[in-house]
């Protein structure tokens, strides 16, 4: 009964790798994780669609950081560090690259509010017009022409 719990623990030890500390489990990181938020810094597309031959160099350093075991935040820190913040795909959310984030936002609720305001004022307008079909009979000196050009059709 022992060696099967120590077999038990054994495989359970091994099954799951666990960080430095003990606290929790760690990710592993493949190659096709990282290739679609980084870019070609030649192509400028990202990494998983390039085929040119800085990108493949660059897909052969992303190979060799996750051999080594690196999570993906050190993958791209290290990605930076070797080509610059043009080879993530995402932009940082300081300064002016916070607009690339806030103005779908502020354009998305800026739709929205004068969609509505614009369903309220056509339905409060349609309360107000006559129904369709309601003719509205003529009045004064169009009125007489209009009895004039019937007489003069009359058959």
């Amino acid at each position: 009964m022992r060696r099967l719990a120590l077999v038990a623990a054994v495989v359970i030890s091994l099954a799951a790798p666990v960080a430095a500390d003990g606290a929790e489990p760690v990710p592993k990181t493949t190659v096709s994780d990282v290739e679609d938020e980084v870019m070609c810094p030649i192509c400028g597309t990202l990494l998983e669609l390039s085929d040119s031959p800085q990108a493949r160099r660059e897909k052969v350093y992303v190979a060799r950081l996750v051999a080594e075991g690196r999570t993906k935040a050190e993958i791209k820190d290290a990605l930076v560090a070797q080509y610059g913040p043009a080879a993530l795909a995402l932009p940082e959310a300081t300064g002016f690259d916070l607009s690339a984030y806030l103005v779908p936002i502020v354009a998305l609720l800026v739709a929205v509010c004068a969609l509505a305001f614009g369903v309220a004022r056509w339905r409060r307008d349609g309360d107000r017009s006559p129904p369709p079909g309601a003719a509205t009979a003529p009045q004064g000196e169009e009125a007489e022409r209009l009895e004039a050009d019937l007489r003069r059709y009359d058959l």
